[in-house]
């Protein structure tokens, strides 16, 4: 017995099963985010109940358990109509049934506010269109179509009034400009942008007036609907997103259906306090923001570990800096947002607003949160993950290669670049596959440095600079803070934090499997190449 704990294998044993719960209870989470995220998007069964106190309910089934006051079954019906109901859910007796059917009639809405509509289909109200004479269902259909066309004009000079305030802005901050340098002085290039402006602004207010005067034509086309107690309901046309008979649709309907929602939560905007629609603004600003950050801690960290390991002499000094080094790797990461918030933003960006943009004060351009801070924020964050990782890996080198290198006649900077580099490159890749992971689920930095709850514009457009480094972003992370523990009606925004979730967990997999692809292609090429 004692020989068999002097081997070591007790904690051979116990090393291993820690790392099976570990794994196990990894997978089990990514189970779970997977069967709430994936199945939000399939279009489930409108379902009628007849209750015994005389009343009916239309709804979608989401779960099922226990009753805890008597142990039946209950049911938790989704019934949606909010504006009608004041409620998203509500929870049903099984005893209190009498009897349950899934009409074919029955429609879902997806409404751009207020939620989902469950109800029955009575009528079309379109001013201007020419339909033909089908069902119901399908003139709501081409109805529907029709307004989809209407709306894309409405969405052209949407944009062309993007394009004019754009342009309008960009000369107002020249004016400030001019006016900073001296009225009298450029009184008359001032005049001559004022005069630009101002048409450009009686431009915009001619493209608003038509656009207000489309989306009220449009907001005249409506269809008529009632509810699950026969309640009469007028819907504009606009507000409806899609439109479904889920117990109507086969198989092969669905899967369409189920990826036009993919489609949607990828490219789309989000809606409704960011509880629907899409995520693409947040996606977005999640990988700018982890490819900025790497791109600032992996040559200051890698650099770092270079002149602590080849060059600095081992002293107190460079012992301290070690300590120091393995001591801000464990730092809680709201302290490197208050430091981010005081250096950065009001150290560094404060100075560059006095310096190069005088003239917006008090109004600040890179004196308030953004992407870039943001990105230097976390980049001091894992930085030090980077420089131990490098460190560790050329420390793994032999000294042999080294004196070998030496001994042909190479300088120390050609062994570096030549020899340990490339052996050291996928120690270098291993710390940066830990800082992007830990970047990517950092929230709490975040929301003190640039993060919002909702950015209309990205930090990269088609606008001149393009990269607009300034801009507030939106984040994964932070989405599902806010739509997990701030939003208004949490049951409902339930299924979008899963999503979300699992969104983030993907960008994270893609990420770390490709800088391993990476790795371990420079590690066949490099090391063998070098021996």
């Amino acid at each position: 017995m004692k020989m068999f704990w002097k081997t070591g294998e007790p904690y051979v044993l116990a090393t291993g099963a820690a790392l099976a719960i570990i794994l196990v209870m990894s997978l089990t989470l990514v189970g779970v985010v997977m069967t709430n995220g994936l199945g939000y998007f399939w279009p489930r069964t409108l379902v009628q109940f007849e209750l015994k106190d005389g009343s009916r309910a239309l709804g979608q089934i989401m779960q099922q358990e226990k009753n805890p006051t008597d142990g039946s079954r209950r049911f938790q019906l989704k019934v949606g109509n909010r504006d009608i109901l004041g409620q998203d859910f509500r929870w049903i007796d099984k005893k209190e049934v009498i009897s349950r059917t899934n009409p074919a009639d029955a429609i879902l809405l997806e409404r751009r506010e207020h939620g989902n509509f469950f109800g029955f289909l009575q009528g079309v109200t379109a001013e201007g269109l020419k339909l033909s004479n089908t069902t119901p269902y399908e003139t709501l259909q081409q109805a529907l179509q029709l307004v989809s066309a209407k709306l894309d004009g409405t969405r052209k000079i949407r944009q062309n009034m993007s394009n004019l305030n754009t342009t309008a802005e960009r000369l107002r901050l020249k004016l400030l400009k001019l006016e900073y340098g001296g009225r009298e002085k450029n009184a008359a290039e001032i005049g001559e942008i004022t005069a630009v402006r101002d048409k450009i602004l009686a431009e915009f207010t001619a493209l608003n007036d038509q656009y207000s005067a489309g989306q009220a034509e449009i907001g005249r086309i409506t269809a008529q609907f009632t509810d699950v107690t026969g309640a009469g309901k007028d819907i504009a046309l606009v507000n409806i997103v899609t439109l479904q008979r889920p117990n109507s649709m086969s198989f092969f309907a669905k899967c369409g259906a189920y990826l036009e929602r993919v489609r949607e939560l990828l490219l789309d905007d989000p809606r409704e306090s960011n509880t629907e629609g899409g995520l693409f603004p947040a996606i977005f600003g999640t990988v700018m923001m982890v490819l900025l950050m790497s791109v600032f801690s992996l040559p200051f960290g890698v650099v770092a570990a270079i002149y602590l390991r080849e060059y600095a002499k081992d002293g107190l000094m460079t012992r301290m800096v070690r300590i120091a080094v393995n001591n801000l790797a464990g730092v809680p990461s709201i302290v490197y947002g208050v430091f981010g918030l005081g250096f950065f933003v009001y150290g560094i960006g404060g100075s560059i607003d006095s310096l190069f943009f005088p003239e917006r004060l008090p109004t600040p351009t890179f004196g308030t949160g953004g992407i870039l801070w943001a990105s230097l924020t976390l980049a001091l964050l894992t930085v030090p993950v980077v420089i131990v990782a490098t460190e560790e890996s050329l420390a793994s080198i032999p000294k042999g290669i080294r004196e070998g290198s030496l001994a042909l006649g190479a300088t120390k900077f050609q062994t570096l670049t030549k020899n340990l580099l490339p052996m050291a490159t996928p120690g270098i890749m291993t710390g940066l596959i830990l800082s992007m992971a830990r970047a990517a689920g950092e929230v709490a930095p975040l929301m003190i440095v640039g993060v919002v709850k909702l950015a209309p514009a990205l930090p990269f457009d088609t606008t001149f600079p393009f990269f607009h480094m300034d801009r507030k972003f939106m984040h994964l992370g932070f989405h599902i803070y806010d739509v997990g523990f701030q939003s208004p009606n949490v049951e409902a925004a339930k299924p979008m934090v899963f999503v979300t979730t699992l969104l983030l967990l993907a960008i994270v997999i893609v990420a770390s499997s490709s800088a391993i692809y990476l790795r371990n292609r420079m590690r066949s090429k490099y090391t063998t190449s070098t021996f």
